[in-house]
């Protein structure tokens, strides 16, 4: 009886925590004074930056509108949820929310989901290269993007992020984060040196860093997709990164001067891309490279003690191609109506007929979308005829956005 009391006990607690969850608004003329309901919103600022009464379970809701603060660009998060009561942090349905700067996550911020928010600067870029390294003086425009400065167990989910100085910058203070469905491109500037800012520059040591299911390319040669590095005094450790498609600009390497540990690399998909596990440390630990797809690039995975490496393809530029084509569709965890499709098209046919299931059913309506142009004109729209859609495909690699149309 004891123990029956007690699980019911439990029962209550649970739904009194999602009964009670509170539901408030920003909008980017709101005032810090204001209620937070959607006729008298919050400001961005006092809302993620922990001025307000968020609590645990929460959701906070952005109105459509572009969220602007120079000079100092980057909106501070610091926000506590629990497990199993996130605050999120999300675009009101059907808004479109755009942060013209970016975003800090510091601590404490804790089981924070941030989701479908565009990220980007609006300051043109200087129209010759800037003087070399890493922070010149004369780039004159904020740096923008995604700062993962602290944070434990948050999740960024299905964000645009372009035209910044970097897409995201994810250290090793932030302890076990998701980075989930990101589309990341046209990030960096021109130095007279080389290229600089990446799609995802990342170090760490303490809990997993998840980083699965975004689509990343990069604007400039000496710039990277996936650049999980640091020197000798830095940590690369423990990283999970799956089912990520990288393509044109921008190698992939996690490696750097120290030895790293427990690297999982798993089912990516890459073109005009090489991977590179492992840097200029003496020696690495654990790695497993498993199941990726590198086309017009190479795999090199250097000074690791235990390896697992199998059923990777790997096809160099130049070498021959299969036959027909293949496809891979990666439905998205967080959004049921939403998935992201890659296309290697060896034989170069201008449209191919791919297989939907079980993402689509028989006669129900998508739309096919560019990446690098989420907001604009659709690449095709048709109906799933049996199990399958037609793809129109230039050349010999595609990636693309399949959203389910809903009635």
């Amino acid at each position: 009886m004891k123990y029956k009391l007690t699980l019911f006990a439990f029962v209550l607690v649970i739904l009194a925590q999602d009964v009670h969850a509170g539901q408030w608004y920003v909008a980017p003329d709101g005032q810090s004074s204001n209620p937070g309901t959607q006729e008298a919103p919050w400001d961005i600022a006092s809302a993620l930056g922990g001025q307000q009464k968020v609590a645990p379970g929460d959701t906070i809701f952005l109105l459509e509108g572009t969220y602007q603060r120079r000079p100092k660009e980057l909106y501070d998060i610091r926000l506590a949820g629990s497990e199993g009561a996130p605050i999120r942090i999300r675009p009101q349905p059907g808004a479109r929310v755009r942060i013209d700067g970016g975003l800090a996550v510091q601590n404490p911020s804790t089981h924070v989901w941030v989701r479908d928010l565009e990220i980007f600067v609006s300051e043109p870029r200087p129209d010759k290269p800037v003087s070399p390294g890493s922070h010149p003086e004369d780039l004159n425009r904020p740096a923008g993007g995604l700062h993962m400065f602290g944070g434990k167990s948050c999740k960024y989910i299905n964000l645009v992020i372009h035209s910044c100085s970097q897409g995201i910058s994810c250290w090793k203070d932030e302890i076990a984060p998701e980075i989930y469905g990101c589309i990341i491109y046209g990030n960096g500037w021109l130095g007279t040196d080389r290229g600089h800012g990446h799609c995802i520059y990342t170090q760490n040591d303490e809990g997993v860093k998840t980083i699965s299911n975004c689509i990343m390319t990069c604007r400039y040669d000496g710039t990277y997709t996936m650049h999980a590095y640091g020197s000798a005094r830095a940590y690369v450790n423990n990283y999970l990164v799956e089912e990520n498609i990288c393509s044109g600009k921008g190698p992939f390497l996690i490696g750097g001067g120290r030895p790293s540990q427990d690297i999982r690399v798993l089912k990516n998909y890459l073109y005009g891309v090489g991977m590179r596990i492992g840097y200029t440390a003496e020696y690495n630990e654990s790695c497993e490279v498993r199941d990726n797809v590198i086309v017009n690039g190479g795999l090199d995975v250097t000074r690791y003690r235990q390896v697992t490496q199998e059923g990777n393809l790997i096809i160099a530029k130049g070498q021959e191609r299969p036959k027909g084509a293949k496809s891979v569709l990666l439905p998205n965890k967080f959004d049921d109506s939403r998935a992201h499709l890659v296309i290697y098209n060896w034989n170069k046919v201008e449209t191919l007929i791919v297989n939907a299931k079980p993402f689509l059913k028989e006669g129900e309506l998508y739309h096919l979308l560019d990446p690098q142009n989420l907001f604009g004109r659709l690449v095709a729209e048709g109906k799933c005829t049996g199990d399958t859609i037609r793809v129109p495909v230039k050349g010999e690699f595609g990636v693309f956005v399949l959203l389910k149309k809903v009635p």
